[in-house]
């Protein structure tokens, strides 16, 4: 594995439910952007632990965090026409 991916800096940039950020996350690699989900919500159901319904983290490299954005400007777009 590349060295400098590992010293890079993850950024979260939504937070939402399991299904919208695996699309989102889906939408970002297809568009050259890797990823990273952080989901809070299995790892509360693992240790026995209530949490939000809508708290998994989609998370870039801080490097790719504005194009990231307006990516995720584009993809809410597509559901709210």
């Amino acid at each position: 594995m590349n060295s400098s991916l590992l010293m890079s800096k993850h950024i979260k940039v939504y937070i939402e439910s399991a299904i919208f950020i695996h699309g989102l996350a889906l939408y970002l690699e297809e568009n050259g952007i890797s990823s990273i989900i952080k989901d809070s919500n299995e790892s509360g159901r693992l240790a026995g632990f209530a949490v939000p319904q809508n708290s998994v983290e989609l998370q870039v490299l801080e490097s790719d965090v504005e194009r990231a954005k307006k990516l995720i400007v584009s993809f809410n777009k597509t559901f709210s026409d």
